[in-house]
């Protein structure tokens, strides 16, 4: 990505090194995952099927993924500066850009687990009091 470039959150993906790319799309399918499991929970009437434990893993999981991911971008950021000597911030700003992108989305997929285990709690709370 060259320097005057617009950056975007697309760009931003589309320039990332594979490993950064697979944690992405990782995060992004377990952010649906956890929609479509909660809404089928939430619509299979009184049965209590499974799901709960995927969200729980993920409310912790998914922050750290993205943790790993910021991590690991900004440390191939600092081998780069110290193979290559300083750099203006403009060249080094996509890559910032990219490990921010990665720790935001690990939070966004941990707060929306997070909300739909409590959907779930208290869904199954519901049910359990009311028998």
């Amino acid at each position: 990505m060259s320097a005057s470039t617009h950056v975007t959150p697309l760009t931003v993906f589309l320039d990332a090194s594979a490993p950064v790319k697979v944690i992405v799309l990782a995060l992004v399918i377990a952010l649906i995952a956890a929609i479509v499991v909660t809404a089928r929970k939430v619509m299979s009437g009184p049965h209590l099927n499974g799901g709960s434990t995927f969200l729980s893993a993920l409310r912790l999981g998914a922050p750290l993924l993205g943790l790993l991911g910021a991590a690991y971008n900004l440390l191939m950021i600092f081998i780069g500066v110290s193979n290559r000597g300083p750099q203006p911030f403009n060249v080094l700003a996509p890559g910032l850009a990219e490990a921010a992108f990665l720790l935001v989305l690990g939070l966004i997929v941990g707060v929306v687990a997070v909300i739909c285990h409590w959907i779930i709690e208290a869904r199954v709370d519901r049910l359990v009091l009311r028998a």
